[in-house]
């Protein structure tokens, strides 16, 4: 899971495998002693690669006006990702994504938007939704482990004159 280029051999087995992170670690829980549930399949998820420059005390991004292309990944564990929407006004608006061929039915599929900002502020987001209908949520439901973050990424940016 977290070393796997180091990955030498797999065994089949034919029952549910009980190590300690699928037992015990890798739950979904509210309270400690609770069992709570397994983490299984990965939610939808869409990440934008930020544009323009990085102001390193603000965490903004910084860009000239003119053309930008808006680029990422998206996936989902449950079912193929359908469509990929970007917003740049914090969530008001959302406007459909390129989505580009996918090179197997769970592999990362790239997605574009062309964008063409004025002299202000932006914030930027992307949100996934895969063919059965779940999309990325805006905000992420808590749990102990703080597993499954799928939340909408937001990216500030300032467009400068």
């Amino acid at each position: 899971m977290a070393h796997v280029k180091w990955l030498r051999a797999i065994t089949l087995v034919d029952t549910p495998f009980e190590g300690f992170q699928q037992a015990v670690a890798y739950r979904y829980r509210h309270q400690a002693d609770e069992p709570g549930q397994p983490v299984t399949r990965i939610a939808p998820r869409a990440l934008l690669v930020p544009p323009g420059f990085p102001d390193f005390m603000s965490r903004t991004r910084v860009l000239r006006p003119g053309p930008v292309t808006i680029e990422g990944r998206a996936w989902s564990g449950r079912a193929p990702v359908e469509r990929v929407e970007v917003s740049v006004d914090g969530g008001t608006t959302w406007a459909a994504a390129e989505l580009h061929p996918a090179r197997h039915q769970w592999a990362w599929r790239r997605w574009t938007y062309p964008w063409t900002p004025a002299p202000g502020t932006y914030l930027l987001s992307a949100r996934a939704t895969d063919t059965h209908g779940d999309t990325q949520p805006v905000g992420q439901a808590w749990n102990r482990g703080g597993f499954a973050n799928n939340a909408i990424q937001q990216v500030p940016v300032a467009c400068l004159a």
